[in-house]
């Protein structure tokens, strides 16, 4: 049974910083491009950030510089730091794990970044 968990949501002031851990259970986690998705209300869920299964990493441009994404394959999680929050990095975090034509979705963990 494929499991995606998502921890580390919150509330954060602006400015401040969170760190989301996923944990991934029931698939061969290495092989796959693990990333992290939000969507907030009124809009399309997005990519935030990605890593495939050799390291090669992609962020949005809204995160770049901000966010860092990273993959334990030993522990089978994938994490995402995110730094220098504001109110629009305000959404559901879901964790993704995607390989050609398959694709596996957390249950998603809220960030809400407010004063």
């Amino acid at each position: 049974q494929v499991q995606l968990v998502e921890s580390g949501g919150g509330l954060v002031q602006p400015g401040g910083s969170l760190r989301l851990s996923c944990a991934a259970s029931g698939f061969a986690f290495s092989i796959y491009t693990m990333g992290w998705y939000r969507q907030s209300p009124g809009k399309q869920r997005e990519l935030v950030a990605s890593i495939t299964s050799s390291g090669s990493i992609n962020y949005a441009d809204s995160v770049k510089g901000r966010f860092t994404i990273s993959r334990d394959n030993a522990a089978n999680t994938v994490n995402l730091g995110m730094n220098s929050l504001n109110p629009e990095d305000t959404a559901v975090y879901y964790c993704n794990a995607k390989l050609r034509l398959l694709t596996y979705w957390g249950q998603g963990t809220q960030v809400t970044v407010s004063s």
